[in-house]
């Protein structure tokens, strides 16, 4: 076996000979069987002073109420944080949880890869859940290798679909190769079964006012010199404030603009919707935009209610970041450019002529309604 190979098993799939195999540890039939249910990591964030849950929980909820049809197991929430979070729960219940599992603790007061490694692999021990699911968001991307370390298991990264198959197995969906490719990934010799999925990959469910669930309250263990790392500030950047994850309307920008200059004319048309720009990965590599404005796999995914694509083809890899969108028009001089599949509106044409009657069409609108 060569250094450099990931058991990914490719080889063994277009050997004609048979001649290749690998041999992975297997759990047995019978103690696959012993773990049910799935468990959602509730990942919180402080938002102008104020813990709540972030938006990928209730998202990864609304999928694990879907893939439940199928299984019909019980649906619960990890939460970790300091003492008092126990206030945030209700509304997890809202949500379609049926049982949240409370673990409370002065060191988890900060985000540490330690602390909530030690806590949330101890409870997955005792718990052995099948599926468990997290946001693929800075600290869960963290959070979720660590874990699939210590209890030698597989994860599949930034999913951008799951299914449950015949076999009762969670079907991992996420772009490969580049992002030329979907790839449908299962864990069938271990559990459980993890995953990470991007923010808004799926959609958050409606409330359930009626909806009531159970609190475990979970004993922890915690040594203040188990955790190595401390945080002793923290600075926010200014360009990190422009969140396009949050934003109902984006102006996406492609290579098709021309050059930087011609941005302007796309944040005009952006002031005058009230929306945000987005850019693709193109312009980012040639320095005309910065990275936390960008849509895609290496970028952001996104599901405003209105995407204007400007001058994107449309290649997989932007795709995977924003087909989830409300409403999704495309401009581009390419009647083939792949974009178009996925717009529920196209214009084929010149951008230089098709923005400013756009500009015109808006600020017409504005002036008639004063």
């Amino acid at each position: 076996m060569l250094d450099n190979c990931t058991l990914c098993g490719s080889c063994i799939n277009v050997c004609r000979y048979n001649a290749l195999s690998i041999e992975r540890a297997m759990i047995p039939l019978e103690d696959l069987k012993k773990f049910e249910g799935i468990i959602i990591w509730g990942e919180l964030e402080n938002k102008s002073g104020q813990l709540q849950f972030k938006k990928v929980v209730y998202e990864l909820l609304g999928k694990a109420l879907e893939l439940n049809k199928e299984l019909n197991e019980q649906i619960s929430v990890a939460v970790l944080g300091p003492p008092g979070i126990s206030a945030l729960i209700d509304e997890l219940f809202y949500y379609g949880t049926d049982i949240v599992y409370l673990c409370e603790h002065e060191l988890l007061e900060d985000f540490s890869n330690d602390g909530y490694t030690t806590v949330f692999t101890s409870l997955i021990i005792d718990k052995k859940p099948s599926i468990v699911l997290y946001g693929a968001t800075i600290k869960g991307r963290e959070l979720a290798p660590r874990i699939a370390a210590r209890l030698n298991l597989g994860l599949t990264a930034d999913c951008t679909g799951l299914s449950i198959n015949k076999q009762k197995q969670l079907v991992q969906t996420r772009p490969a190769f580049g992002g030329n490719i979907m790839a449908s990934i299962l864990s069938p010799y271990t559990r459980p079964q993890m995953a990470t999925v991007r923010p808004n990959t799926f959609s958050k469910v409606k409330s359930k006012q009626s909806k009531k669930g159970i609190i475990e309250k979970i004993s922890v263990k915690l040594e203040k010199q188990s955790i190595r790392t401390k945080i002793i500030e923290e600075i926010s950047s200014k360009t990190e404030s422009i969140n396009i994850e949050d934003a109902d309307i984006l102006i996406s920008v492609g290579r098709g603009i021309g050059s930087k200059e011609n941005i302007k004319l796309v944040h005009e048309l952006a002031q005058e919707l009230k929306g945000t720009v987005s850019s693709s990965r193109a312009l980012v590599e040639l320095g005309w935009t910065k990275h936390p404005i960008q849509v895609g796999q290496s970028g952001k995914t996104i599901s405003p209610k209105l995407y204007i694509a400007l001058g994107i083809s449309g290649a997989i890899q932007h795709l995977v970041g924003m087909q989830t969108s409300d409403i999704i028009i495309a401009i581009n001089s390419d009647p083939e450019a792949p974009i178009f599949k996925v717009a529920d509106f196209g214009i084929i044409g010149d951008l230089f002529e098709i923005i400013p009657q756009f500009l015109k069409l808006c600020r017409k609108n504005k002036e008639s309604s004063l």
